[in-house]
């Protein structure tokens, strides 16, 4: 299986601009099954008002820019993972879509906001649930949903191969995390990060780049720089993720003692 990640920097409500310039990197990358692009790809990042919603989150899954992606999916009979600013009644989601060869296959809404997201958008009501295109079974995080491991073993334990983690990251820690991710999980992971600085009423962030995916055995198997636009693919072997032997006695889901774990959901 061919899987790879698209770092690119959205310009904010743009999301036309942002979807040509996704759809024009797309058509140079080479074969792939699966590509990830970044957290609100349609629309940027840095919001100071809630009207800047309403002009670039779209209805799912009938917007133009899930439409666009799924005609993609569906021509090149490939799946595409991808963070976009959802409307859903009168509230705002930061969600992932995962579009396959039949089109829009579903949706996650981000659990876990980070900071002044939590000025905007409303938490998701998730789920953290595996769903499967072509025999491949994928879980979606964003962002900030990386520095809570308890997501991606859930996610684990729903059977994923692939974790598909769009992000708008700032904060330095996570691609080292993910190694973590991967390795405890026996899954492969990939974190698609922006890059860029954006400013908007006196915010400003700075977006680090270094998209990467990792293996069951912590391995990267490819990375991106930091300011940098490009699209990576390599080839894995998803068996790999199926087997959760560390050695011949120890099975990283079998041998949690959960008996143990009751404070987790206190």
């Amino acid at each position: 299986m061919k899987v790879g990640f698209l770092q690119f920097q959205p310009i904010f409500g743009q999301v036309e601009n942002n979807l040509e310039k996704i759809l024009k990197m797309i058509e140079k990358a080479s074969d792939f099954d699966l590509l990830v692009l970044p957290e609100l790809a349609n629309s940027g990042y840095v919001f100071s008002k809630k009207e800047e919603l309403e002009k670039t989150s779209e209805v799912l899954p009938t917007g133009l820019f899930t439409g666009k992606l799924a005609e993609i999916a569906q021509s090149r009979n490939v799946a595409i993972v991808c963070g976009i600013c959802e409307k859903s009644g009168d509230n705002f989601f930061n969600s992932s879509i995962l579009l396959g060869p039949t089109g829009f296959v579903g949706k996650y809404q981000k659990i876990h906001l980070f900071d002044r997201e939590k000025l905007f958008f409303k938490p998701g009501n998730g789920p953290l649930k595996s769903f499967e295109v072509k025999g491949v079974k994928i879980g979606m995080l964003i962002c900030f949903d990386w520095i809570f491991p308890e997501a991606t073993r859930i996610l684990a334990l729903e059977g994923i191969d692939i974790l598909a983690h769009s992000a708008n990251l700032v904060l330095p820690y996570s691609q080292t995390a993910m190694l973590a991710r991967s390795i405890e999980n026996r899954i492969f992971t990939i974190t698609s990060n922006r890059i860029g600085t954006e400013k908007n009423k006196g915010v400003e962030l700075t977006f680090t780049g270094q998209s990467q995916i990792t293996s069951p055995k912590m391995e990267i198997l490819a990375s991106a720089g930091t300011d940098t636009e490009e699209i990576k693919i390599v080839e894995i072997d998803i068996e790999l993720a199926r087997n959760k032997w560390l050695n011949e006695r120890n099975h990283v889901l079998m041998d949690r003692r959960s008996e143990f774990y009751s404070k987790l959901i206190e």
